[in-house]
């Protein structure tokens, strides 16, 4: 199993391998889980200032804040998954 990293904007990676979910933050469980993971120092906002458009849930827990489309976030995540496939 390969390190993988996944590009949320600015600069910022995570690792492909870890992500359970990629989710819009408009509903209120969403909501709740940003507020839980502040609460338990288990959110990072990799925003830089900016409207969060992706919400990303690891398999640790923790829980980042992109800028990024969720829409885009997976594209990537499927595009890193064919260039594996394909070597």
């Amino acid at each position: 199993m390969s390190l993988r990293l996944i590009n949320i904007g600015f600069g910022n990676v995570v690792s492909a391998n870890r992500i359970i979910s990629i989710v819009s933050p408009e509903s209120a469980p969403i909501k709740r889980i940003i507020s839980v993971a502040r609460d338990n120092n288990k959110l990072v906002d990799a925003t830089y200032g900016r409207r969060t458009r992706a919400v990303i849930i690891t398999d640790s827990d923790h829980v980042v804040l992109s800028a990024v489309q969720p829409e885009t976030v997976g594209q990537r995540v499927l595009s890193s998954d064919d260039i594996l496939n394909e070597g």
